[in-house]
């Protein structure tokens, strides 16, 4: 969970950034700006999130030893650990995208994403598959794997398949309506 939370850190922060720079280039009207920034962070935090995994993954045998002397736990955590590379690459882009989202102004639409893809998807076959299958904690934890996979997959259509130009101009729209400026470009 270290690891995760580590992880989980660089995520959140490229979550705020990405969330201010799409909002602000959006209500400038900068579509193009906008979305190049989505492209720059999104491989960016893919790049990031793939040398995570690596690590964890080459050096399963060895990391658990970090935090425990414990041999049983070491080898329970190093069984785990390709759960542990999959969520620490999932919540690097799962974040990202959300944050995309919030500074498009499409926050109830992710409210609603998170809340399905956890406590419809994920939370459920989580427990089917932990305690229904007997898969214990592997089953749990893959269960809200596929929630977190659903719910990227999705925020990864909807912001690929959006109209920027459309977005652009919604968001000027709100900016002149609420009494801001926008500079001439």
């Amino acid at each position: 969970m270290n690891i995760n939370g580590w992880d989980a850190m660089i995520s959140f922060g490229f979550n705020a950034a990405i969330s201010v720079r799409v909002s602000n280039e959006l209500g400038a009207g900068n579509a193009r700006a906008a979305k190049f920034s989505v492209v720059v962070v999104s491989i960016t935090t893919v790049v990031i999130g793939v040398v995570c995994t690596a690590v964890v993954l080459g050096t399963k045998d060895f990391f658990p030893y970090l935090f425990t002397n414990d041999e049983a736990v070491a080898k329970e955590t190093t069984r785990l650990s390709i759960l542990l590379a999959l969520t620490v690459l999932l919540n690097g882009l799962q974040p990202v995208l959300s944050g995309v989202a919030v500074g498009a102004g499409w926050q109830s639409v992710v409210a609603y994403i998170n809340i399905g893809c956890y406590y419809i998807v994920g939370l459920p076959l989580g427990i089917l598959l932990g305690f229904v299958f007997k898969f214990g904690t592997m089953g749990i934890w893959g269960g809200m794997i596929g929630g977190i996979c659903l719910q990227t997959l999705i925020l990864i259509g909807i912001v690929a398949t959006r109209n920027w130009e459309k977005e652009a101009c919604e968001a000027e729209s709100r900016v002149h309506r609420w009494g801001g400026a926008i500079p001439h470009k």
